[in-house]
């Protein structure tokens, strides 16, 4: 259909995305450079670090259940915008929409950072020459653009293929750890003698980060094939394969390498895998270039929804839902890119290294305030008469909230400024909803 400005703006309809190319956007989005540095971090914190693994893990999978069961009330694309929409009105979901985007376009420029980063590895000239990182760095969010305007169901099968890819080195990793690993090699249970309940609430908080991105496998509902059945199977099963994963692969390297070793390790999957053979080592290098090009596409992608499916509600410019033959929505995808690229080159051109990890921090707070409101969408539906899922909605939230707060004070402040100011930006921008929302069931 077209607005009164003449611009076309249709509902996706193609049912071209699967179960597995859900559950890769879930998978591949979660598993990023985080995993590739997590042993090391957690190595001081010995045994018990399994046990923040183990919270965050349940926390995460108590959200995935609450998501999951949000998306199996509607057809329409947006993932959490449209869940907290139907279940508090336009503003609230307006606002975890809003949050969200600026955290994928932030995370965007991070990951082509990141990407720059291990590619240094490989191409040593790179680190001496900021100027020809930042325009790799740019031309790889282009590279990955340019890949998903293509269509919904190329950037599936993308996605799909790189998640793949990037399990094999981890799997690797694991296979290694478990056949030629040592348990002496295990640090102890707690080797800072410090009160446990401390160590588990440090390395829960170390390990929460690990899961933002659950929520993406629910964002393109419609051009997902049967979404009310797919999309609660692709959350959960993909939140289970990222916990899975990252716990056997933490193990794996910690078998591997000394305690004493592995807390100064500055690559500890590489180092894990010398014993294989000199070639091991690289394929650890290109299985995160992999890895990240991955998080890259699945991040990418839910960018352009969110704004599209604002775009579909009215509570954005139309023309952001506009789509092209293979129901990408294109002017999304390059809008979204062209603020992630300005970022990075902002980040390159005037040297704020750190600027990155600051915003980061403050968007993950944004991402989990959705999941916090997501839990309580769950709750408000399912109180009265589903009170198993009314117990996990709870669990979630409740996990939501500590993670909340043990992003600490300066995060937690930014990111409801963040929040605060989509206000501004929603009454601004609303136009009248090119689609009728549905009730919720």
């Amino acid at each position: 259909m077209a607005d009164d400005t003449g611009t076309v703006v249709e509902q996706p309809t193609a049912k071209v995305i699967g179960f597995w190319q859900c559950w890769a956007f879930t998978v591949g989005t979660m598993i990023g450079t985080g995993i590739f540095m997590m042993p090391a971090l957690l190595a001081p914190y010995g045994g018990l670090s399994f046990g923040g693994w183990l919270i965050t893990a349940g926390g995460s999978i108590a959200i995935a259940l609450a998501i999951g069961r949000l998306a199996s009330r509607t057809t329409r694309s947006g993932g959490m915008q449209i869940y907290v929409q139907d279940a508090f009105g336009r503003l609230p979901g307006f606002l975890v929409g809003w949050s969200n985007w600026v955290a994928c376009v932030i995370s965007t420029a991070a990951l082509a950072v990141g990407f720059v980063g291990y590619l240094t590895a490989i191409v040593p000239g790179l680190s001496t020459e900021p100027g020809y990182q930042a325009a790799v760095a740019v031309a790889v969010i282009w590279t990955v653009t340019l890949g998903l305007v293509r269509g919904v169901k190329e950037a599936g099968f993308v996605q799909l293929l790189l998640t793949v890819l990037k399990l094999i080195p981890l799997a690797l990793v694991i296979i290694w750890g478990f056949v030629a690993g040592k348990t002496e090699n295990l640090p102890p249970v707690n080797p800072s003698g410090d009160e446990p309940l401390a160590i588990l609430s440090a390395t829960a908080l170390l390990t929460m980060f690990a899961f933002i991105g659950l929520d993406v496998g629910a964002m393109p509902a419609g051009n997902v094939k049967d979404p009310t059945r797919t999309l609660p199977r692709a959350v959960v099963t993909g939140t289970i394969t990222a916990a899975v994963v990252y716990i056997l692969a933490t193990a794996a390297v910690m078998l591997l390498i000394p305690a004493g070793q592995l807390g100064s390790s500055t690559s500890p999957f590489a180092d894990a895998v010398r014993g294989i053979g000199e070639w091991a080592p690289p394929l650890i290098t290109v299985g995160a270039l992999v890895s990240i090009a991955g998080s890259l596409n699945g991040n990418i992608f839910c960018t352009a929804q969110q704004s599209m499916a604002a775009g579909l509600e009215g509570i954005a410019p139309k023309i952001l839902a506009k789509l092209n033959k293979g129901e990408a929505p294109w002017v999304s995808l390059i809008f979204s890119s062209a603020l992630a690229s300005a970022l990075l080159l902002l980040n390159y051109s005037r040297g704020l290294v750190g600027a990155f990890t600051f915003l980061i921090m403050m968007t993950t707070v944004a991402c989990l305030v959705a999941y916090l409101v997501c839990a309580l969408a769950e709750l408000k539906h399912s109180w009265r008469n589903a009170r198993a899922w009314a117990a996990v909605a709870v669990i979630a939230a409740l996990y939501a909230a500590f993670a909340i707060f043990g992003a600490g004070q300066e995060s937690l402040i930014w990111g409801f400024v963040l929040i605060a100011l989509g206000v501004p930006v929603y009454y601004l921008g609303r136009q009248p909803a090119v689609i009728a929302a549905s009730a919720p069931a």
